[in-house]
């Protein structure tokens, strides 16, 4: 089924008109509800918001539809209206906030990120040492005796595992433990 000028004329009436996506899908024929619900979507039609909810506004809505043109021919005006009251203005929409990121292309870098943790400079340096030593590993040449901190970008071939020996109990070598795990005190303390 494709979306044909005369199809989308339909839809766009019978929306217009209150109908229930379920009741244009039957009408049109070939559709399901959701595509109906798709494409008014991406007709940017209205969401049509109204008192009732759920089964009682799909069965309502036709006979209001109708019944609205009677109505407001019967209920002319018979004296003039008073003058509006002049509307604000609305305000310039704010700037994004900086929490608000930007989106970053797969396959790129991501900036760097600020810590939540603090890691004191004595620790970093050593990692920075034991870095330049690392045996940089791939993922396949990992084993449960070789220190699995990740370095790099894993999008970029740069990308590589320290490798040195781990610490006894521990998935990472004595440096990148340092970093990675932390003394519960020192958590305690940051909270308060």
């Amino acid at each position: 089924m494709s979306w044909t000028d005369e199809r989308v004329e339909t839809l766009k009436k019978m929306w217009n008109e209150g109908q229930s996506a379920s009741q244009i899908a039957k009408e049109l024929g070939g559709v399901t509800r959701n595509a109906v619900i798709g494409k008014v979507h991406r007709l940017g039609l209205s969401n049509r918001v109204g008192g009732a909810s759920g089964a009682a506004t799909e069965e309502a809505a036709p006979a209001a539809a109708a019944a609205a043109p009677a109505a407001a021919a019967a209920e002319a005006p018979a004296e003039p209206a008073a003058p509006a009251e002049p509307e604000p203005e609305e305000e310039p929409a704010p700037p994004p906030s900086a929490a608000r990121r930007a989106i970053i292309p797969a396959g790129q870098p991501l900036p760097p990120q600020p810590s939540q943790n603090e890691i004191s400079p004595e620790a970093l340096a050593k990692v920075s040492e034991v870095e330049k030593s690392a045996k940089k590993l791939s993922l396949m040449e990992l084993t449960e005796r070789t220190c699995k901190w990740p370095v790099g970008d894993p999008a970029t071939s740069n990308f590589w595992f320290c490798g040195l020996p781990v610490q006894q109990g521990k998935p990472y070598c004595e440096a990148h433990v340092g970093v990675a795990f932390q003394p519960m005190s020192s958590r305690r303390d940051r909270k308060r």
